[in-house]
């Protein structure tokens, strides 16, 4: 085990660099001065222009732009945005918002959405199971802004059971609309993700062995084939728990939601080359660390899966 976790961590390096370096390059190395953009239809000083390149170290070739930034970032360090703001601190402020967001809408699409998908994968071809696949199809269909929008004018202005945007501080419970839209779509997969290896596991041989030594139902079904299902529905969690953290734009943006995406937004909006290049190197060692994580929980869920040397 401890050799695996040191290959995957090995195997992180290389991808932590090239993805940094291609997102820092789609930034700066694109043509265009950052520091003209900040004055808008104005004409900065010369002297105040050069001053700010020098700050923010546009006045190097762009490798060793590169350098500085990943050399700060290893120290913590995630450089100043343009409004002079440290975006260590912006993100200090926004990510336990949207990661509060993600983890709410993470936990209603895991729970209902194994639920619902047993449930239509045991009965497959009856009521409940071709009701379920329209559902999903329905929710996989439609964009999420349009889930966004409904679900506003429903739950928010028709029945009054949430508010429309959420309120400063960001409580939980205003969070309890928005993280439902998230999740919506991601539901949708996961249930049909779910039924399909469902049914898939429960014609395997192991399955009917188990029913022919006379183990009850209550046992198998937890034990035999929920447990074998899961993998490829935990695959789809990891990855997916990463769009929820990176990905919540249009969602924190209906719902005026003060988080990572709606901020991320808001700065490219601006050209806030060094705010966004930070969030999104975050949002890379999220990934790495996450799915680093379900590796692991590979050989929890299927006994039979060892991390060979």
């Amino acid at each position: 085990m401890g050799g695996y976790i040191l290959r995957r961590l090995l195997q992180a390096i290389p991808v932590f660099f090239g993805t940094t370096f291609l997102i820092y390059f789609m930034v700066f190395a694109m043509p265009g001065d950052p520091i003209i953009a900040m004055f808008g239809d104005k004409t900065p000083n010369p002297a105040l222009v050069a001053q700010l390149r020098a700050q923010y170290h546009l006045d190097q070739p762009f490798i060793v732009q590169y350098f500085i930034y990943i050399g700060g970032i290893f120290r913590g360090d995630f450089g100043i945005s343009y409004s002079g703001v440290p975006v260590g601190d912006i993100l200090l402020r926004t990510f336990p918002v949207t990661l509060k967001l993600a983890v709410i809408a993470l936990f209603f699409e895991t729970v209902f959405g194994i639920v619902v998908g047993l449930i239509s994968g045991l009965r497959k071809g009856k009521l409940f199971d071709a009701s379920s696949l329209v559902i999903s199809l329905i929710l996989i269909s439609l964009p999420i802004f349009v889930i966004a929008f409904v679900g506003q004018y429903v739950f928010g202005v028709q029945l009054g059971w949430a508010r429309t945007t959420v309120g400063p501080g960001a409580p939980v419970a205003d969070l309890i609309l928005p993280a439902l839209v998230l999740a919506s779509i991601s539901f949708a997969q996961i249930v049909r993700l779910t039924r399909s290896s469902v049914i898939e596991t429960s014609s395997l041989d192991f399955v009917r062995t188990a029913y022919s030594k006379g183990l009850s139902r209550n046992r198998i079904v937890p034990v035999h084939i929920l447990r074998n299902s899961l993998i490829p529905v935990v695959t789809y969690l990891a990855t997916d728990f990463g769009v929820l953290l990176v990905g919540a734009t249009v969602t924190e943006g209906i719902f005026n939601v003060p988080g990572v995406g709606n901020t991320l937004y808001q700065a490219i909006i601006r050209s806030e080359g060094p705010t966004v290049v930070s969030f999104v190197t975050v949002m890379v060692l999220l990934y790495l660390v996450v799915n680093l994580i379900v590796d692991l929980l590979y050989g929890l869920l299927d006994p039979r899966i060892r991390y060979v040397k």
